[in-house]
């Protein structure tokens, strides 16, 4: 009987699709623990998760099933390898962990419970496998409940009662704020009802909206937290496990990180996910147009952060209303910044649509058809120079502003990613005051102040007209917030939001603009789901939609 077992922990980031890449990623790891007994991957590392339907190409199966074989051969020395695949078997196509030791494929898991909510439809694309027994690892029995496997009791029950020593989970759990609580609640649930010690590894990094944390972490049996990994960071960890006198493995003390503000790990998971986006994608960095207001300034700080200042582009574009403090408040933050800033006047095409629009538009009143044209040439400028020097267009719109409307098609909609998308205006005032007094991990941008403190302060505007302000045709956003975060985040009734304090026909308007603007958010790019409710995949509502609550 083995009494010790070292169990490395792989917290990586995986590329979608780029098998040949993560199969080199999957071997550097290894030998960095050429001393462990076994090193765990996370859910489908060997192709990146989630692949959505990309997984039911067969060359995409096949080439993964290769890389698996080829990485087996590995091992006829060393650690033993226990690491995410698809795996096709009798004529369907499962979500798998497979052990890798003495030179082959030594056996398979399947994934047994199959999410199919929020941002997850696997059973679209996999098939469940049986309730699943251990693998003997060196003598002993590690059980690996596969990711939503652990969300359920049977998966670790049935693994205990077959004779499972330790659990190993390999995940692949998107960020949502404050869901460090729930993962550590859940683990616990689990090994109360087991008695087993339990090992939670998570995914790192950005795929298209969703963002993988990695905070992976160990639990003993006794329910204490022996090993905590950082988020956002890339780590590869041994842990040591010893029999005790009672028959139970206990992992001895390792790295244990502290807990991690909110606004630290929205901030980490919106720099996370632009870089990935951007990186995987492979372009060359990102132009945005930056307004002198709170938006584009925060955009902009983490697009430095994120990609460092010669990769980003920041535009001004005034028009007449452009007021003198934001020309200031714009030029300020790209200095504090540090990043490439110009300024290109809009004014004479402004003019020259007007003149062409003149026939159509005669006989009429000046209103939103006209400001939607400033927008609008501001889209076509930055799209001409992401198109002549191959930047993506960062777009700067907040979920409040995307939940009501407030937002103008091919105008500030227009661009290939939003690290704001699921982030509500109030929170866009705190993210700011956060990162000025704050330097994030991993940031490649300056220390300290990055956002002029008179762009926190002042009224947010869009200018498109004199004095305009958000406040003249919306409520305050504090009202508006929390009347969105009812009606989208916890899908509240109109009765119950208004049982909370709000004016009723405040809500029943804001309801209103919700759902007629269903149509602008089908058309938005991308962007860092931070919520439970993100717009797109979690979210999925009609365009075409006629019931009100509000009545």
């Amino acid at each position: 009987m083995t009494d010790r077992l070292r169990i490395a922990l792989a917290q990586l980031n995986p590329v979608m699709g780029d098998i040949a890449g993560n199969l080199a990623k999957a071997r550097a790891a290894r030998a960095q623990v050429l001393g462990a007994d076994v090193i765990l991957f996370s859910e489908l590392f060997i192709t990146g998760y989630p692949p959505e339907d990309l997984v039911l190409k067969p060359a995409l199966q096949e080439d993964a099933r290769a890389a698996i074989e080829e990485l087996a051969k590995d091992t006829g020395s060393g650690p033993a390898i226990l690491i995410g695949a698809p795996w096709r078997q009798d004529g369907k196509l499962y979500n798998a962990m497979a052990l890798l030791e003495q030179g082959r494929v030594a056996g398979i898991t399947l994934k047994h419970d199959l999410p199919n909510y929020g941002v997850f439809d696997e059973k679209r694309v996999f098939a469940g496998g049986p309730l699943p027994g251990p693998f003997s690892v060196r003598g002993v029995r590690l059980g690996v409940p596969v990711c939503e496997d652990l969300w359920t009791a049977d998966v670790s029950e049935c693994l205990a009662e077959t004779g499972a020593e330790i659990l190993c989970v390999p995940n692949g759990s998107p960020f949502e704020a404050g869901k460090e609580d729930l993962r550590l609640a859940l683990a616990v649930s689990r090994v109360s009802e087991t008695g087993l010690p339990l090992i939670y590894l998570n995914q790192l990094g950005g795929q298209d909206e969703l963002v993988f944390d990695g905070a992976s972490f160990v639990l003993n049996a006794d329910k204490s937290v022996p090993i905590a990994l950082p988020g956002w960071q890339e780590r590869v960890v041994v842990s040591e496990w010893s029999r005790g006198a009672d028959g139970k493995f206990t992992c001895a003390p390792g790295e244990r990180v502290g807990e991690e503000s909110r606004s630290s790990a929205v901030y980490h998971a919106m720099m996370l996910g632009l870089r990935d986006y951007v990186n995987k994608n492979r372009f060359p960095g990102v132009v945005l147009g930056l307004s002198g207001g709170i938006d584009s300034a925060l955009s902009a700080a983490v697009a430095v952060d994120a990609l460092g200042a010669g990769r980003v582009r920041c535009v001004m574009l005034p028009s007449r209303y452009t007021s003198r403090d934001s020309l200031e408040d714009a030029d300020q933050c790209a200095r504090l910044l540090g990043t490439p800033y110009e300024t290109i006047e809009i004014e004479r095409a402004v003019k020259a649509m007007g003149e062409t629009l003149l026939p159509a538009f005669a006989n009429t009143e000046p209103g939103t058809a006209e400001e939607n044209i400033q927008s609008r040439l501001r889209g076509v400028i930055l799209m001409a120079i992401s198109n002549k020097f191959g930047p993506m267009v960062l777009t700067t719109g907040n979920k409040s502003e995307m939940s009501v409307g407030y937002a103008t098609l091919y105008g500030d909609m227009c661009g290939g990613y939003n690290v704001l998308k699921d982030i509500y205006k109030t929170e866009v005032f705190e993210l700011a005051r956060w990162r000025n007094g704050n330097s994030p991990a991993g940031a490649l941008g300056p220390q300290g102040r990055v956002i002029p403190e008179r762009i926190i302060d002042k009224p947010p505007t869009a200018e498109l007209r004199a004095n305009q302000t958000d406040q003249d045709s919306l409520p305050p956003y504090e009202i508006l917030d929390g009347i969105l975060k009812c009606l989208v985040e916890q899908e509240m009734g109109f009765a119950q939001t208004v049982a909370k304090g709000y004016e009723p026909a405040t809500v029943k308007r804001v309801e209103q603009l919700l759902y007629i603007s269903e149509y602008k958010r089908r058309q938005a790019p991308p962007g860092v789901k931070i919520s439970s409710r993100n717009f797109g995949r979690d979210r999925r509502y009609p365009i075409t939609n006629a019931f009100r609550d509000a009545r």
